[in-house]
């Protein structure tokens, strides 16, 4: 089973714990921070456990010509890249009021670092954990660097190859062993072949010590319910809260409605996942009573008689009787007394009867 560790304060995600739920905000807030604290709300009200943005300091990430590109995409906010960026880049002291505005309304909030620089500044403003995006997880002295920040980390695997993951796994477990892998596709939206699910599998075999998730970017929740059934043990999806806005992510996100039901739905898949022990458990017992079969007589059985297979069948019986499974252990045992066609197989009425198959 998947290590536990503290992903937030007071909240632990692997193992049994219940499935850590990320409402990934990203840049879907237009770059107003009135929408922002919307959206934080909204994902408390749904029910997330977490409201994550994106930080960049953009002369780290990009370079110069990077910035200066000519941006015409109907979902831009510039003429260049960079206008674009900046336009949906909150500031320091921004950030520090959506915290607070988060830890106000009791969500926890944090933010993926998009570069170091804004990692250092995410340290600074001490959220959680660290959310490592797809576009740096292959960046090992990024990795490295944020791994010894000593925070809990959250990793995505968009884009990356499973070698790609074997050597982050071996950068960062020496350094911070608080950290999960995500499986993730770097497609807006998503298509359902794309998402190998299975990949989710194949992480929880190479990486067994620590715990596994699903980042998506599909439409719908069917996909992230399936993510948590198969162990899923942090789930991160894009919000929104219209899908029709100006911006490349909004068609890949979730608007309230569904997120509530996400939320719903894992919580109840979860519930569901219950234990792997195979019994019959007291829910089942009115059913039980009512339809469960017993061994009956196919024909009249003298006194005496040794019991052969076509002596018997199986129907609902009343009074109940030996069960189906011990139709077998019946034959070549002795009747004690006669049992009437169409009547049901007793206890009293066999010899040397064995209790231990009933059940």
């Amino acid at each position: 089973m998947a290590r536990e560790f503290e992903l937030c304060p007071g909240r632990r995600v692997g193992g049994e714990q219940p499935c850590f739920i990320i409402a990934e905000i990203g840049q879907n807030h237009q770059g107003d921070l009135a929408i922002a604290k919307r959206m934080i709300r909204m994902a408390k009200d749904c029910g997330a456990d977490c409201a994550k943005f994106q930080k960049s300091e953009l002369e780290y990430k990009f370079n110069k010509k990077a910035l200066e590109r000519p941006y015409t995409s109907k979902h831009s906010w510039g003429k260049t890249y960079g206008e674009h960026k900046r336009h949906l880049e909150f500031s320091h002291d921004q950030y520090r009021e959506l915290k607070k505005y988060a830890e106000e309304i009791g969500i926890f909030f944090t933010a993926s670092g998009m570069d170091e620089m804004a990692v250092e500044f995410l340290h600074e403003l001490d959220v959680p954990f660290f959310k490592v995006g797809s576009g740096d997880t292959n960046n090992f002295p990024y990795l490295e660097k944020t791994a010894k920040k000593g925070r809990p980390m959250v990793i995505s695997s968009g884009m990356q190859s499973m070698n790609t993951m074997h050597q982050v796994y071996q950068i960062v477990k020496p350094i911070n062993p608080n950290f999960c892998f995500l499986q993730c596709t770097s497609a807006y939206p998503l298509q359902p072949e794309d998402v190998n699910l299975r990949v989710i599998s194949a992480y929880q075999s190479a990486f067994p010590d620590i715990p596994i998730g699903y980042s998506g970017h599909e439409t719908g929740i069917s996909i992230s319910v399936a993510a948590v059934a198969m162990g899923a043990k942090v789930v991160e999806r894009h919000v929104t809260l219209d899908k029709t806005w100006k911006g490349s992510d909004h068609q890949a996100s979730l608007e309230p409605n569904e997120l509530a039901e996400l939320v719903k739905a894992i919580r109840t898949v979860e519930k569901a996942m219950g234990s792997p022990v195979k019994q019959l458990l007291p829910c089942e017992m009115a059913c039980k009573e009512k339809l469960g079969k017993s061994v009956v007589a196919k024909v009249t059985i003298p006194e005496g008689a040794v019991l052969t297979l076509d002596m018997l069948t199986v129907k609902v019986g009343e009074p109940k009787g030996f069960p189906p499974e011990a139709i077998f252990h019946l034959v070549g045992l002795k009747v004690k007394k006669k049992i009437e066609e169409d009547e049901t197989v007793t206890e009293q009425a066999v010899e040397n009867h064995v209790k231990k198959v009933k059940c």
